[in-house]
């Protein structure tokens, strides 16, 4: 059984995808992060951490947003954040694929504006919560297969380094049966309208032990070195 309190343990193979940790460098002038880079199938996922690549994926970020008819004002990453990573899937030069994880800090997470209630039930249980946003995956070229590894190396950074314990994310009523099935988010909040895309949102939750332990295997593919 995977081990819960730790960072997973190496797995030598060279028929498995490899998520390396090659160094650090600073997120601002207080902490550092670990920089998690996954190639896997003629595709990469790693941190997005240059101007370069902020921009493309925040017109991926746009783009896909103005295709569901959401507002794009505040679809953004940026300015930067000390409190916000975004990690980007790579075919080559280009970007297919986003999602941005928001470490809880004293400005709190996006979905506190509509669910700061129940949000604040796992804070005051002691529980460290981050938000998942931004999804944006290019129908183009995004598979089943680059979704899960996205959230996977997105789990893996949240639980090790952040010491993440429940995961948050607000979506779209048509996109949360996705979410349940394939991560295994479950509905924490009522259908409410979210005042940044302007679109109905429900809140879901997923407690990061209980997808550890259900996707133990999966995740030992994924080698930390």
């Amino acid at each position: 059984m995977l081990n819960t309190n730790k960072s997973l343990p190496n797995y030598a193979s060279d028929s498995n995808p490899t998520l390396f940790v090659p160094s650090f460098d600073t997120l601002d002038n207080t902490r550092e992060k670990q920089t998690y880079h996954l190639n896997r199938n003629g595709y990469s996922i790693h941190i997005v951490n240059s101007l370069k690549h902020r921009i493309k994926a925040n017109t991926l970020i746009k783009r896909m947003y103005a295709s569901r008819g959401y507002q794009t004002q505040n679809a953004s990453i940026f300015p930067p954040s000390p409190d916000q990573i975004t990690f980007a899937t790579f075919i080559g030069e280009n970007i297919i694929g986003t999602v941005t994880l928001k470490n809880d800090s004293a400005n709190g997470l996006l979905a506190d504006e509509l669910y700061g209630d129940e949000i604040n039930l796992f804070r005051n249980n002691g529980k460290r919560v981050c938000e998942l946003s931004k999804f944006a995956l290019d129908p183009q070229y995004s598979s089943k297969e680059m979704i899960t590894s996205l959230f996977q190396v997105t789990f893996l950074y949240a639980r090790n380094v952040l010491n993440t314990t429940d995961f948050f994310c607000e979506v779209n009523p048509r996109h949360a049966g996705f979410h349940k099935h394939v991560f295994g988010f479950q509905p924490s909040g009522e259908l409410r309208t979210c005042p940044r895309v302007n679109a109905p949102a429900v809140l879901l939750h997923l407690e990061l032990d209980h997808y550890a332990t259900k996707h133990a295997s999966a995740l030992a593919n994924i080698n930390v070195s």
